[in-house]
């Protein structure tokens, strides 16, 4: 990646100063990990801000301000649920049940209802195309047509499957975020609490583009929940900006 940058094609390879995102609920050990491949490829100045405080920053949330914002974000490996004040991550967890878990429940339940096996890839597409959090959507998608080797007589087959069995074959999973989303709201200070009554949730990460995830999660908590316009690149927009404004967020970062 970092030869990928434009100036590094010099003869000399020049000192980087990065940011680098991680999870919150990270340890000291996986840290260093972090720190040290980073120097390994001339990176002079490192710096580390945890994953829900990017996303925040790369949704627009002012986090310099004496007020509670809750983000959950739902990435590919670890969702992370974080209460965010004053610059700083007042109550945070870390589970992990993410985008990886949705695809592999996909191709489990694929396993055991159809006797159909379909690689992650095929189960990925699924997901995107019809994948739901609640079976009572206000514009369900088509059916769609799956194919792949049937379990018993490994033959090619294809099966239609509805948004409904999907929602059915992740409920589990997302039921453990929902969980986790309860648990953290327990754990927030009052005033904090009061502050999320009235600003609600914010969803960023992929996965909180799945179907009707906002409805549902919406349901559990009695919040309001807004998906980040373009979830997918909230941290990494994050990221970015807190590059760019390295001495306005000094405080955020993990030096």
């Amino acid at each position: 990646m970092i030869k990928m940058i434009p100036e590094g094609k010099k003869w000399f390879s020049p000192s980087l100063k990065m940011v680098i995102c991680i999870p919150s609920g990270i340890t000291e050990v996986e840290m260093r990990a972090v720190k040290e491949s980073a120097e390994r490829v001339n990176g002079k100045e490192v710096y580390l801000i945890h994953e829900p405080m990017a996303a925040a920053i790369g949704i627009g949330v002012d986090i310099m301000q004496p007020k509670g914002n809750m983000i959950v974000d739902i990435g590919g490996g670890t969702t992370e649920i974080a209460v965010i004040a004053l610059g700083g991550i007042v109550c945070d967890k870390s589970v992990k049940v993410a985008g990886d878990v949705f695809t592999n429940d996909i191709v489990y339940y694929m396993r055991t209802q159809h006797n159909l096996y379909v690689g992650d890839r095929t189960a990925e597409k699924i997901k995107i195309q019809i994948g739901a959090a609640t079976e009572d959507l206000d514009n369900p998608p088509e059916d769609m047509s799956v194919q792949g080797r049937d379990l018993l007589t490994g033959k090619p087959k294809q099966v239609q499957i509805s948004f409904r069995e999907i929602a059915k074959a992740l409920d589990k999973s997302i039921l453990r975020i929902e969980d986790s989303v309860m648990e953290t709201l327990s754990q927030t200070p009052p005033e904090l609490a009061a502050d999320i009554y009235n600003t609600g949730i914010y969803l960023a990460g992929g996965g909180s583009m799945l179907r009707g995830l906002d409805k549902r999660l919406s349901k559990k908590t009695d919040l309001p929940v807004y998906i980040a316009e373009d979830p997918l690149r909230a941290v990494v927009r994050g990221t970015g900006i807190t590059l760019k404004n390295l001495e306005k967020f000094k405080g955020v970062l993990i030096k």
